[in-house]
């Protein structure tokens, strides 16, 4: 899974160095065909420094008419422009890695932010967060920055102002919620939901009573787990036990369970047929669905009802607990071989900083992507034409609130992340550093198996044994006991 054409050869890269400065028109083309790829020639002042923007979501058709208003306030406030590259779910992680192999960036995204800060990918920001980044710097919860900076104690990378704990949360169509008087808050376990999913699909056959994907369903959580990493390496430990233990999460207590009942409920058509391959990615538009679990906030289901196109309610299944991944699942990292450091900062924190292009990076424009209403708050224009994936680009605070949100969203926010209990892991990241051949047989192993178990698209108990064989013998037991040496050694520190 690849983004566009790519630079496979340090020649190539070499070429690429060269020419950047004098046409970044060309070299944007070739990275990737379906981005923002030009900034019009004369519509910016001659110095005008251009910097290589990525990030992930769908395509947009009015990302050329953004991303100009976007240049324009830009180069006008800073002196700066970007090429706004948007790739899509499925291929962005290849073509990050591409892009941090080859340097082939300024700004972008950082998915798989600890894995890529260690191997040398992103810009240490330290010296720049009392300089150009002063601003963001102490906007940005406190608490943001220790999960940016659990790496090897620099920070690699800005994370976006946002919720501190992102819990697990079911979503629900309330049309059926409310026809079947469903109490959500008592459905917390899978079983739970076994007579509602049943009456759906036999009495509600325009729904889909279970919607899932290759990516979305971390069930772990769901009994106090935490991933060392993220699911791609499926080493966790349960914080609330002391002395901390690595486990791989498919030899748990709770894994078996949870994927029979998966299996049962696939097998009674609950499940849609394409969970295992189905790519995460936006909601659907107007797809009938009863059930899906998502991350998210204490107003996510207003967004969640925006993306459907109808409304939805959901209960979150987790505690509110800060996490190390939670603090790093929304990061821009400025590459470390950018040719323009003071700007790319100097972009980041306007991000973070300026209402006016924060507002344009999520809505669009005004009067052409949303409208205003009496009380100043935002009503899109459908069908979506442009829209930003707010997680990835920057501070939420400053942003304008959706029609229908409470007029204090942002004021409830900061009291719920004042509330949040952090996770007595906060702040370790496991090191493989030693160990990178085994992860990477770990993860094309996990690749391989987790998706068609955890949709329970196959039979767990003849599948499973073939994974953990195979886990097995790609060296999980080895990355174990790396991790286990790692938790002694943090919590001699870190836990009093």
């Amino acid at each position: 899974m690849t983004g566009g054409a790519e630079f496979k050869s340090s020649a190539k890269t070499k070429i690429k160095g060269r020419i950047k400065s004098l046409a970044p028109l060309l070299v944007l083309m070739i990275l990737c065909s379906c981005s923002s790829k030009k900034v019009a020639e004369g519509s910016l002042p001659p110095d005008t420094i251009t910097l290589d923007y990525y990030t992930i979501g769908s395509p947009d058709a009015d990302l050329q008419q953004v991303s100009g208003a976007i240049n324009k306030i830009l180069a006008e406030k800073l002196g700066i422009a970007i090429s706004y590259n948007k790739i899509g779910w499925q291929d962005y992680e290849d073509k990050l890695r591409s892009l941090a192999a080859s340097g082939s960036f300024d700004v972008a995204f950082a998915n798989n932010y600890s894995e890529l800060a260690r191997q040398g990918a992103f810009l240490a920001l330290d010296p720049y967060l009392a300089s150009e980044g002063r601003q963001m710097a102490e906007l940005i919860d406190p608490v943001l920055w220790q999960g940016a900076r659990a790496i090897d104690g620099l920070i690699y990378g800005v994370p976006t102002n946002k919720e501190l704990s992102v819990q697990e949360h079911w979503m629900y169509a309330k049309e059926l919620v409310d026809k079947y008087k469903i109490d959500i808050t008592k459905l917390t376990t899978f079983e739970s939901l076994e007579p509602y999913l049943k009456i759906i699909k036999e009495l509600e056959p325009l729904y889909q009573p279970m919607e899932m994907d290759k990516n979305t369903n971390n069930f772990f959580a769901l009994h106090g787990y935490e991933y060392v990493v993220d699911k791609t390496i499926p080493i966790v430990v349960n914080p609330s036990v002391l002395p901390f233990k690595a486990e791989n999460a498919f030899e748990t207590e709770a894994c078996l369970s949870i994927m029979k009942t998966m299996r049962k409920y696939y097998l009674a058509g609950y499940i849609n047929e394409d969970a295992a391959l189905k790519v995460s990615e936006d909601l659907e538009q107007g797809k009938l669905v009863f059930w899906r679990q998502a991350s998210g906030g204490i107003f996510s289901a207003n967004s969640w009802s925006r993306d459907r196109g109808y409304k939805v309610v959901s209960y979150a299944v987790t505690p509110p607990v800060v996490t190390t991944e939670h603090t790093q699942g929304g990061v821009m990292s400025v590459s470390a071989q950018t040719r323009h450091p003071r700007e790319s900062v100097l972009f980041l924190n306007a991000l973070n900083t300026d209402p006016e292009i924060r507002n344009l990076f999520n809505y669009g424009i005004e009067g052409v992507h949303y409208t205003l209403d009496d009380n100043g708050q935002v009503e899109q224009i459908f069908p979506l034409r442009y829209s930003g994936v707010q997680y990835t680009q920057g501070n939420w605070f400053i942003l304008k609130t959706l029609a229908g949100e409470p007029l204090d969203k942002w004021e409830q926010y900061k009291a719920q992340n004042s509330k949040a209990a952090k996770s007595p892991l906060l702040g370790f990241t496991a090191d493989f550093s030693k160990c990178e051949p085994i992860i990477s047989n770990i993860k094309i192993a996990a690749e391989k198996y987790y998706s068609i178990l955890i949709t329970g698209s196959v039979d767990a108990e003849t599948v499973l044994p073939m994974f953990l064989e195979e886990l097995e013998e790609a060296g999980i037991s080895k990355a174990l006991e790396e991790v286990q040496e790692q938790l002694d050694e943090w919590s001699r520190i870190h836990i009093k």
